[in-house]
């Protein structure tokens, strides 16, 4: 084999490393964080009630909490699966931020008007549906996602808003850190491959040509 190219030979040997890097990034250590984290969540329905927080704090999630909703701005559905929508509540308030969003109930009903003129909430506290595009939601994964209120008492005419499950929140670090491994994988076997390639042309190019035949 030819003498192998240094420069081409240096960046792929860096790219593969900060694959490798990242994949043992996410085994080692982000996801031990994970579990700890979702094993707190797995705790907090049991935890005393607090009050709903004025900013975003993941760490509360799942925790009993109520509010007051002064007055509903608006009433929307999002996707629930199986239970058809959810009715998410947008409040005008005098002291939970700048808006509190509740989710008052589910319906399958996908237009009817829902009736809510607001009051006191009790339930628990969770992630409210982001309106992110998908290509943010990879670039920006762990960006700060918006609270809401789950009531654990449906408004009239709604059914039971589900209970809080840690299933909710994706534990995704073993897969990327097999992901991470297999891309360090394949740009060394494509890297390998190109080699003996170009050695294989370097060898025929080589090669003198063969003698004319004799007349």
């Amino acid at each position: 084999m030819k003498r192998i190219p240094l420069l081409p030979t240096i960046v792929v040997g860096i790219a593969i490393a900060a694959m490798i890097a990242l994949g043992l990034w996410q085994l080692l250590d982000r996801r031990p964080q994970k579990e700890a984290f979702l094993a707190q969540l797995a705790a907090n329905p049991t935890r005393p009630a607090v009050a709903f927080p004025r900013v975003s704090d993941e760490t509360l999630l799942f925790r009993r909490s109520s509010a007051f909703c002064l007055e509903p701005v608006s009433i929307t559905r999002a996707g629930a699966g199986a239970a058809g929508y959810r009715v998410i509540a947008l409040c005008r308030t005098g002291a939970e931020g700048p808006g509190l969003r509740v989710q008052i109930g589910t319906t399958r009903d996908p237009v009817g008007k829902v009736a809510w003129g607001g009051g006191k909430v009790s339930g628990w506290i969770a992630h409210a549906p982001d309106p992110r595009p998908l290509i943010a939601e990879v670039t920006q994964p762990h960006a700060p996602r918006e609270l809401m209120l789950v009531a654990a008492t449906p408004a009239a005419g709604l059914a039971p808003n589900n209970p809080p499950s840690i299933e909710s929140i994706p534990n995704n670090h073993l897969a990327y850190a097999v992901q991470w491994f297999l891309f360090a994988s394949v740009a060394a076997i494509i890297y390998v491959v190109a080699l003996r390639r170009r050695s294989r042309k370097a060898e025929k190019a080589a090669d003198p040509l063969p003698p004319p035949p004799q007349a």
